[in-house]
């Protein structure tokens, strides 16, 4: 599913014409007849990946922020013990790092945070949460930093400095 999201945001410049042109279908059934779903089959993807990867896009789409919570700058945001097991430390840190470096709004941390509670994965790697940044990032149809967006494609797990 991460490669095909990666692929996506590698092809279509635009979220809003990604998510306006009718590639997405209304329902999970109706995939294997648009276009995108062909065009995924024929880029060497399998049905329940491309199945996996739009249902997750569709909830993206679905739980776009309609208003702007207003967090101040010494709040602190305390997370689950299901958030904090899912997502692990160095997600967590990582997410920490974005709000600090203004990348993400408290807004848009809530988003991030749900769109990787939905996947049903027990613990996510640090390299699967950059996507799930990177594609809440690009929903929101902001220019991203080139240094910004290379940190999130990158695999490489982080240097530790001890």
């Amino acid at each position: 599913m991460f490669d095909i999201l990666v692929y996506l945001f590698e092809n279509y410049v635009d979220f809003a014409d990604f998510s306006k042109s009718g590639n997405q279908p209304d329902s999970p059934d109706s995939q294997a007849d648009t276009a995108l779903s062909r065009k995924l089959t024929a880029a060497g993807f399998s049905e329940e990946e491309i199945s996996e990867a739009l249902e997750w896009l569709q909830g993206l789409k679905a739980t776009l922020p309609t208003r702007q919570l207003q967090a101040d700058s010494r709040s602190l945001r305390a997370y689950t013990p299901d958030e904090s097991a899912h997502l692990g430390a160095d997600a967590l840190g990582f997410l920490h790092f974005l709000e600090q470096a203004k990348v993400l709004s408290a807004d848009l941390r809530e988003l991030v945070i749900e769109r990787a509670m939905a996947l049903p994965d027990d613990r996510l790697s640090l390299g699967r949460f950059k996507v799930i940044v990177l594609m809440v990032l690009w929903s929101q149809e902001q220019n991203l930093d080139t240094l910004i967006v290379e940190e999130l494609l990158s695999d490489a797990e982080p240097e530790h400095l001890h």
